[in-house]
């Protein structure tokens, strides 16, 4: 069964605030497998790439282009998060699949994350349209302001991309923009509970701090591209970019036996790869 659908009241905040939060949008026992199968997914730990914050700690990620028919490729395509998304991205090209992340910041050494817009780095994949493109991130665990939550500034969105630049082993954006949106826009603590579910736009700023708990924060991050939008210096992930998503129905995440990711079909993002990313 389909989950409640969008709102027109819903699509206008997003453009508004330039994100949006929808509270218990996948339910305990389809957060609670995630998760089981997270933790112990085999693919995931020996794909993971460390990033250090500018203090030394570090977060682990996982980033692969194709979603396939495990549990993460049955969550990224399932039925009422594509429809979602399709009803917030600009135009009406079929939705794709960028590329999916899974964000490990562990108890006590998960690092920060430094201000960015995820347009900062796609521009240099020469994507054209931030317009057509989104990040969905949904909590595997709870995520607070002690474990480090994500933090975005309301509505700078609105301000287009930003020049960005390395700060430490990760791209940050230009810090003297950061603070003028500062002067006027709000600062947002994005505290979710695992299960729900953040739409935020290419554009917004956005940030998290180390997680210093004795709790984990565990997030899936899918990005979507409308397959009009062509990444013309994205030739690791282009045909993913532009391939029309198979949606499947909601309740294949709980019904269908599922496993981790696979090493030969999921596409990972090499470890050696010279970017740096949320």
């Amino acid at each position: 069964m389909a989950k409640q659908a969008l709102t027109a009241e819903q699509v206008k905040q997003y453009y508004q605030e330039g994100y949006l939060i929808l509270k218990g949008f996948f339910n305990p026992g389809e957060a609670a497998k995630l998760y089981d199968t997270a933790i112990a997914d085999a693919a995931v730990s020996k794909n993971a790439i460390n990033v250090n914050d500018s203090t030394g700690k570090r977060s682990k990620l996982s980033l692969w282009y194709k979603p396939g028919n495990d549990i993460y490729g049955l969550l990224t395509r399932s039925e009422s998060l594509v429809t979602a998304v399709d009803k917030i991205l600009d135009g009406d090209a079929a939705v794709c699949h960028f590329h999916s992340k899974l964000m490990q910041k562990e108890p006590k050494v998960g690092g920060a994350w430094e201000w960015h817009q995820d347009y900062g780095y796609w521009y240099k994949n020469e994507f054209l349209l931030p317009d057509q493109m989104m990040s969905v991130m949904v909590a595997i665990t709870e995520a607070n302001k002690e474990n480090g939550c994500l933090q975005v500034i309301k509505g700078s969105h609105k301000m287009g991309r930003i020049e960005h630049g390395f700060s430490g082993e990760q791209v940050g954006a230009s810090q003297h923009y950061v603070d003028l949106s500062l002067q006027t826009m709000d600062l947002i603590y994005v505290e979710l509970d695992a299960g729900d579910v953040l739409f935020f736009h290419s554009n917004l700023l956005h940030r998290s701090e180390a997680n210093l708990s004795d709790r984990p924060r565990w997030s899936m991050i899918s990005c979507y591209n409308r397959a009009s939008n062509i990444g013309y210096n994205d030739s690791a992930s282009s045909s993913s970019s532009i391939t029309p998503i198979e949606v499947v129905p909601d309740d294949a995440l709980l019904l269908r036996e599922t496993a981790g990711l696979s090493e030969d079909g999921a596409d990972f993002l090499a470890k050696e790869a010279d970017v740096a990313l949320k």
